[in-house]
């Protein structure tokens, strides 16, 4: 498995990268015959106080883990991202042992996760000058392109989990439409259905 570490504006010393490297293959050996990348991310805590670890796993084709902690030190706040993946995992591990991970085999080797975000494009949008001017509505800041994965309802709600998101677009295998999940406010997970066109 490819895994990378980087800093922002932290040093990534080799103590650091050695726990990082072994935890995160340990974590791929124990669930996945074979995963893809991993990118590991470090920065500044809030205010400079402290870290931020970021964590991105690309472990078979579509399945995405996602998972951010901080903490007081580096090496706690990777313990704590890593061990929410681990978390996630032991939670879908059923499910995930019956993925087609041959697909996933030739999608690495063709070199579909060689930029490590998935073939995910970011935008990130000016603020508008001008303050004395109302907008109408609010600014969009940023835009983000991603492949709409097609699945079950079931499969959604497991990747909105696995990646650590509040709302995943994907298209449903049952109707062919595109849905959506979401996490709502109370903790529960809502599915946006379109209505269909009588026939």
């Amino acid at each position: 498995m490819d895994i990378r570490i980087s800093g922002h504006q932290v040093d990534t010393g080799s103590a650091l990268k050695t726990q990082v490297t072994d935890r995160v293959q340990g974590i791929a050996d124990k669930y996945f015959s074979r995963a893809i990348s991993s990118q590991i991310t470090f920065g500044k805590g809030p205010h400079d106080n402290g870290f931020t670890c970021d964590i991105v796993m690309h472990v078979t084709q579509g399945l995405v883990l996602k998972a951010t902690n901080s903490g007081m030190e580096a090496h706690g706040a990777f313990d704590g991202a890593a061990d929410r993946i681990d978390k996630q995992l032991r939670r879908y591990v059923r499910r995930l042992k019956d993925r087609r991970p041959a697909e996933a085999i030739a999608l690495a080797e063709g070199g579909a996760y060689d930029n490590g975000f998935d073939n995910a494009g970011y935008t990130l949008f000016q603020e508008a000058q001008d303050e004395d001017e109302v907008a109408d509505a609010p600014l969009v800041i940023a835009e983000t392109r991603v492949d709409v994965p097609e699945a079950t309802v079931s499969d959604a709600v497991m990747m909105l989990d696995l990646r650590n998101t509040n709302a995943l677009l994907f298209r449903n295998s049952g109707t062919g439409a595109y849905n959506m999940v979401y996490r709502r406010g109370d903790g529960t997970i809502g599915w946006v259905e379109p209505n269909r066109a009588p026939a």
